[in-house]
């Protein structure tokens, strides 16, 4: 069935209306999608549908403001751009205005607003960005139903929503089939947040990896819950709560102009491993307020947890000390690329939380709040001899930037992996399980039905 045309300033009143303080109703079911890893890049990977029912695979970049695709293959009659100089211009929040632009295609406009495509696996302000036009356009997802447990099996009626497009080359490191990406970050049009202010639902997302090779985690946006996965465990109950931060100079900020970051931020405090505190230089924990550099990011683009020289150095050591006394008694072996602490897999013993190693605890703003990593998400199997600590050197930290600075921990994919997150952008705080493989389920078990129109 073809589209009806969208009219901007009509999109325009609606979406400043959609955004009144006002939840009392809610429309529609929540928003549910597959996440799937890719083995080759190690990306993780949601499904939309665009001009729907066409399915279209989207990088998941959790810091990421906004969607964007590809619009070189693009083909939809419906799209519209957005005309600079407008109040939806401000609001989306443009970096410039493309004039002169007469072709018809998404990526031509004439006095239309553009953002910035944004691939995180190629490099920032190389003095080659290119901006692209915001559209506007139908998109929907799969959708939960009210017990929780099964997404589908029909997509959701297709909404108006905001997107950024992209070129082919912008595509460059990212997995194949994929057409763009999918932001979850703090911005005014990501995902959760666009979908909170047309449907009333509450700003809640919440994402599941999958350890699995084959079997893929899931996304929801909109519900606080429950979520039925294995077994019907609810894994909404329990969950650790700590503060979400908000770091104030984003990689767009320049030195007489800070712009915050659409990055999420925890508080991580200290680090134990094995029980044990490791000393460490703790204004590194901390986000340095003039550059941004410092404090600990949550990313999905980052394979494997990064780790400032300093702290690297601090905790492998304390991890093989641990590791090679009772009741593990662990003897390292030559190390494999990127990792620099790897053991025999026949001498590690395996239980159902993954190998039997000493753990590592990120200690939040509380000593009670913790975020428990056992051997599931430390370590990484490389190819069938070797087990290796899943952590990687990021650098040493610089101390000056000009632009935003680097945090000095990113915690990656591979440990939130079979790890439940939650995050409530009301009350601005992460959500968080640790491991759900001990409760005799996984991300991996979310029922999925099959989509059939």
């Amino acid at each position: 069935m073809a589209m009806p045309k969208l009219e901007v300033p009509l999109l325009f009143l609606f979406f400043f209306l959609a955004l009144t303080p006002s939840r009392a109703e809610t429309f529609g079911p929540p928003l549910v999608s597959p996440i799937q890893k890719d083995a080759s890049t190690l990306q993780y990977i949601i499904t939309a549908y665009l001009q729907s029912p066409q399915e279209t695979k989207l990088l998941l970049d959790l810091g990421a403001s906004y969607i964007w695709i590809n619009c070189d293959d693009y083909n939809s009659s419906s799209y519209r751009h957005i005309p600079c100089t407008t109040l939806l211009d401000e609001f989306v929040g443009c970096f410039a205005c493309l004039m002169n632009c007469r072709d018809s295609n998404p990526n031509c406009g004439d006095s239309v607003c553009v953002l910035k495509p944004e691939n995180p696996f190629q490099p920032s302000f190389s003095g080659n960005e290119q901006y692209a036009p915001a559209l506007v356009d139908y998109f929907s997802m799969l959708t939960l139903d009210n017990t929780g447990s099964i997404g589908g099996p029909s997509s959701s009626s297709p909404f108006t929503f905001i997107f950024s497009c992209g070129y082919k080359e912008n595509l460059e490191g990212l997995a194949r089939g994929v057409t763009g990406s999918a932001g979850l970050g703090r911005s005014s049009i990501s995902i959760p947040v666009q979908a909170s202010a047309i449907f009333h639902y509450p700003r809640y997302f919440a994402l599941c990896l999958s350890g699995s090779k084959t079997r893929p985690g899931a996304a929801f946006i909109g519900t606080k819950g429950p979520y039925k996965f294995g077994r019907r465990v609810d894994l909404s109950k329990p969950l650790a709560y700590t503060p979400l931060l908000l770091n104030p100079v984003g990689k767009y900020s320049y030195p007489d102009l800070k712009k915050p970051s659409s990055e999420y931020f925890i508080g991580v405090t200290s680090i134990k491993v094995n029980g044990k505190a490791v000393a460490l230089n703790q204004s590194l924990l901390a986000i340095d307020s003039g550059n941004g550099s410092g404090g600990t990011k949550l990313s999905t683009v980052v394979p494997y947890t990064q780790l400032e020289t300093s702290i690297y150095k601090a905790v492998t050591e304390a991890f093989v000390k641990a590791a090679a006394s009772s009741p593990f008694n662990l003897t390292t072996t030559k190390p494999v690329q990127p990792f620099s602490v790897c053991y025999p897999a026949s001498n590690v013993r395996s239980t159902r939380a993954g190998p039997t190693v000493p753990a590592i605890d990120l200690v939040m703003h509380m000593n009670d709040v913790v975020w428990k990593i056992l051997g599931s998400n430390s370590m990484v199997r490389v190819g069938a001899d070797v087990w290796c600590l899943g952590f990687v050197d990021a650098g040493v930290r610089p101390k000056t930037s000009v632009f935003a600075g680097d945090p000095s921990i990113v915690i990656g994919g591979h440990q939130m992996e079979d790890n439940f997150l939650q995050f409530d952008l009301e009350s601005m705080r992460l959500g968080f399980s640790s491991s759900v493989l001990s409760r005799g389920t996984s991300c991996a078990s979310f029922r999925f039905a099959a989509k059939t129109g």
